[in-house]
């Protein structure tokens, strides 16, 4: 990996710890969700209208197609994500949902595409499994892990809607040339345009939201799609394969946030399990 690609791929990752932080404070609903969308476009529309200006040409026929696909999956995404936000630790969600989606994509092809377990993947996944046990803290008080479930069912879900979109993005990108940016505006455009009716009808909750969230939408509009972007256009010079255990160090710095900004409990089990995870996803890239 060259050091423009891994300089790109680290700051992805803080950008994606960071407003993950911020989602977890609003722990907003759709109206939330709706307003990213329309602000992450206001701020990067200036963007794509000077690329446009530069004589690049952006749009594609399948630029149309996988902006509508990414927007389903983004969707999805998004809600689940703040489920799990409203109602578990970031330090649990957040993690489960970023190491879940690699473990996902290997079992997949595994069963799917018959590829061969080799003893690194193999190992990778046990190191996975063994932090996401490790980060629930199951126990046998059936109190303790009803408390529990909530943030791991939304975490994994998250992780699987993480795996789906990342591999539709990735063609995208990498197969039919799609760039990063209209890719991303385009998601956000057609997730706006699927919430609308379900948002409109929710005029006041609209309005509360803005009133108390405006600066940290506005910041997740900024943060979002650049931790994306720039995921986006490392893997135009890299494998997934190494772009994506990178990207995953977010992961520690995750946990390290919900630990010293919501005082969340057992920070350092967690932070443990959380490099247990880091690691596997490291061992099934070097398969």
């Amino acid at each position: 990996m060259s050091l423009y690609v891994l300089s790109l791929v680290l700051t992805a990752a803080v950008l994606h710890a960071t407003w993950n932080l911020l989602s977890k404070k609003t722990q907003g609903q759709t109206p939330y969700i709706w307003l990213m969308y329309i602000a992450s476009n206001v701020v990067y529309l200036p963007v794509l209208l000077f690329q446009l200006m530069q004589g690049d040409t952006l749009y594609s026929a399948p630029l149309l197609w996988f902006s509508v696909s990414s927007a389903v999956l983004h969707l999805g995404y998004y809600i689940v994500l703040q489920k799990g936000y409203r109602s578990a630790d970031l330090s649990v969600v957040y993690p489960l949902a970023r190491g879940s989606g690699p473990l996902f994509s290997s079992i997949a092809a595994i069963v799917f595409l018959h590829e061969p377990l080799r003893l690194t993947a193999t190992i990778g996944l046990f190191l996975i499994i063994a932090g996401v046990l490790l980060i629930t803290g199951l126990s046998v008080n059936k109190e303790t892990n009803k408390q529990l479930m909530p943030g791991i069912t939304y975490g994994v879900l998250t992780g699987l809607f993480i795996a789906l979109y990342t591999i539709n993005d990735t063609i995208a990108v990498k197969s039919y040339a799609v760039s990063p940016l209209p890719l991303t505006l385009g998601t956000n455009l057609f997730g706006a345009v699927l919430l609308s009716p379900f948002v409109l009808s929710k005029k006041e909750e609209l309005k509360r939201e803005v009133k108390l969230h405006k600066w940290i939408i506005i910041a997740i509009a900024i943060l979002s799609p650049a931790a994306y972007i720039l995921v986006l256009e490392a893997v135009k010079y890299a494998p997934l394969t190494v772009v994506a255990p990178a990207r995953e160090t977010s992961i520690l710095l995750g946990v390290f946030m919900g630990s010293k900004v919501f005082n969340e409990k057992d920070g350092k089990r967690r932070l443990i399990a959380s490099g247990l995870i880091l690691s596997g996803i490291i061992a099934l890239s070097l398969s």
